[in-house]
């Protein structure tokens, strides 16, 4: 079965993918449109809920943000989330409503589409990445820094435009 996920990213993600032609997801962990998701919300669309699965992608994108800013002082702070239509998904509702396992890497041709923080996202969502963990214990401040970043729309990007994208960085 063919299943719409959202694969969380970063810029060096995104840019293997388009040097690669496919993107391996961390722990072969994406997001969709699960029935556990459904059954959480007790109204919405499955467009809505396919954004609340993407909006749990970008929150998981700003963990790997954090992990590459530990490593690289210089790594841009954009949340990034790839969705992609796979075959071969594994629901895993134990680790959270939305949560996917991948049977494998996502190649470039089943991707759907980039969306990408603009520029002015950015202090925004260093800020989110650092305190990501804290907001997820309840830290009411954290969940407000965290909000912040979160008040910020993704841009939406065709897969065909992902080395243009690139390029402007």
């Amino acid at each position: 079965m063919i299943l719409r996920v959202y694969l969380p990213a970063t810029v060096s993600m995104l840019r293997t993918l388009n040097d690669g032609g496919e993107l391996a997801a961390i722990g072969g962990t994406a997001f969709a449109l699960t029935p556990a998701l459904r059954e959480s919300y007790a109204t919405g669309g499955d467009e809505e809920l396919e954004y609340a699965a993407m909006l749990d992608a970008a929150r998981a994108s700003l963990r790997l943000l954090q992990a590459e800013l530990d490593a690289d002082p210089d790594t841009l702070m954009r949340r990034a989330v790839v969705s992609a239509d796979v075959d071969g998904a594994v629901l895993r509702p134990d680790l959270d409503h939305s949560v996917v396992k991948l049977a494998g890497p996502v190649p470039l041709k089943a991707v759907a589409a980039v969306h990408f923080d603009t520029e002015d996202a950015e202090p925004a969502v260093r800020a989110a990445a650092a305190v990501i963990d804290a907001a997820d214990l309840g830290d009411p401040d954290a969940e407000f820094t965290l909000g912040d970043a979160e008040d910020h729309d993704l841009a939406w990007y065709a897969a065909q435009e992902l080395p243009f994208l690139l390029e402007l960085l």
